[in-house]
């Protein structure tokens, strides 16, 4: 079966490159507006759901890849910024803070219809940041394509006291430890 993956995201293309499987990419046409009242947890969950189911339509007998993540501290949500002074308002909210990136995987198989899906959280400490530690990683990396504003695969590392979670790619965008048990349930052989 075909493998996609319903992103554009470079991340999680780079991401799912490490399991040297083939796959295309489909954008899928998403509202990733939280529903009202909705846990952000819930949120990263639903739309890696829709995102698959999105893009099933023009892939048919094929294994579809949707994920999404939610950075949150309590109900607050923490997006993809777009633009710098977001993103250094983001940053300076995170200071000192615990936030949990949620990131959802589904996996969507359209000749059975079987769905899977599974949440991933990873606690992220910042420390505490200075405005000029922010403004120059700002300046330095751009994050504004990110939720959360940090990149921790490169230099937002620097802004971390320490995370946990149970698969260090979830933060990043794709947890591949959850994805790899996912497709082997539907007979793709890895390694």
């Amino acid at each position: 079966m075909k493998i996609v993956l319903a992103s554009t995201s470079r991340y999680r293309q780079e991401l799912l490159q490490r399991l040297a499987l083939p796959f295309v990419t489909a954008k899928p046409n998403v509202d990733e507006s939280p529903l009202a009242g909705e846990h952000p947890a819930a949120t990263a969950e639903r739309l890696a759901i829709e995102k698959a189911k999105a893009v099933a339509a023009d892939h048919p007998d094929s294994l579809i890849i949707g994920s999404d993540q939610v950075a949150y501290l309590g109900f607050e949500i923490f997006g993809k910024p777009g633009t710098a002074p977001r993103a250094i308002e983001q940053l300076r909210r995170m200071s000192g803070q615990t936030v949990v990136f949620h990131t959802g995987v589904a996996l969507f198989n359209t000749r059975t219809e079987h769905f899977s899906c599974r949440g991933i959280p990873t606690r992220v400490r910042f420390r505490a940041l200075t405005d000029d530690e922010i403004q120059r990683y700002v300046a330095k990396e751009m994050p504004l394509d990110c939720a959360g504003s940090a990149k921790s695969e490169a230099l937002g590392i620097t802004l971390l006291e320490s995370l946990s979670g149970d698969d260090p790619t979830a933060l990043i965008g794709l947890p591949l430890i959850a994805l790899a048990e996912m497709l082997r349930r539907e007979s793709v052989e890895l390694p």
